[in-house]
């Protein structure tokens, strides 16, 4: 009887768990307040079942369980992976799945940067009078003064660049089983990661245009502000593989969490060279800079 309960295939048969359920209660909690908490900071209102919902509360408790569920289903995944149960297969799925996932995230900025070059190749296109009268027929559009790309773009730069680098001696300590390479790379890693987002909201609260005023500055800060969100994520990724190295969990015949949080690294810093080039540099070329 007990030899028909044997496990004879490389595969997870997982657990029940509840973190799907309260994930979709989580998101959806989420996206219901996020529309009252813009209705809340227009001064409208958001009226359903009899209650005005226009409030923050709401989307602050979807985000909290959104953040709970992250905590508890990865820790459960941590948990199986060091009870074995990630064997050579369903590592490879794992692999498969942070390669979909950053895929999709290609497709996320593409659309902001199909956005940004629609508005700044196009715009001057005379069948469009909008997009004339929003951008003076050139780009940037008239009267708006751009951020010099050779000043606090320019810094960010060689500041994720140089954390694309303090995160692969870390990978590279790791795999010839170097714990103190691997700790002190990682810890510069995010140490980089935080200058970073911090040099950006500074450079947020200086810069010369807003996003409400002109399409060059709703563009500008969805493309950079959506990654400033990314290098955000991806700095508590790896927080959290800091401490998982600081305890002991990654070998160097398996570590999947800690590989996963390097590609999507240096997947951040490519798409930062991207923007760095095509926003703050070419975009700007010819346009005043503003004073700092």
């Amino acid at each position: 009887m007990a030899d028909a309960h044997t496990k004879n295939h490389d595969y997870h048969i997982i657990d029940p768990s509840p973190w799907p359920l309260v994930a979709s209660i989580g998101a959806l909690v989420m996206a219901f307040g996020g529309v009252g908490y813009m209705r809340y900071l227009s001064g409208g209102s958001f009226n359903m079942f009899g209650v005005n919902w226009a409030s923050p509360w709401l989307f602050y408790i979807g985000l909290a369980i959104v953040l709970y569920t992250m905590y508890g289903w990865w820790s459960d995944t941590v948990k199986e992976s060091r009870e074995g149960h990630h064997t050579r297969v369903v590592s490879l799925h794992l692999r498969y799945g942070m390669i979909m996932f950053i895929a999709s995230e290609v497709m996320f900025f593409v659309a902001w940067f199909w956005a940004f070059f629609d508005a700044s190749l196009f715009a001057d296109e005379s069948i469009q009078e909008a997009r004339v009268a929003f951008t003076g027929g050139q780009w940037p559009p008239a009267g708006i003064e751009v951020l010099d790309p050779l000043h606090l773009p320019l810094y960010n730069t060689v500041i994720l660049l140089l954390s694309g680098t303090t995160v692969t001696w870390a990978h590279h300590a790791l795999l010839h089983n170097d714990r103190k390479g691997l700790i002190y790379g990682l810890t510069l890693t995010v140490l980089l990661g935080a200058l970073f987002s911090y040099v950006q909201f500074y450079e947020y609260t200086v810069a010369p245009f807003d996003f409400a005023n002109s399409i060059y500055g709703a563009t500008f800060f969805m493309a950079t502000g959506f990654h400033g969100f990314h290098v955000l994520v991806g700095t508590i990724f790896l927080v959290v593989c800091l401490i998982r190295a600081l305890k002991g969990h990654f070998t160097p015949q398996k570590h999947f969490g800690f590989e996963a949080a390097a590609w999507y690294w240096h997947f951040v810093d490519v798409v930062w060279l991207f923007l760095f080039f095509s926003i703050y540099v070419w975009a700007s070329w010819g346009a005043p800079i503003a004073a700092h």
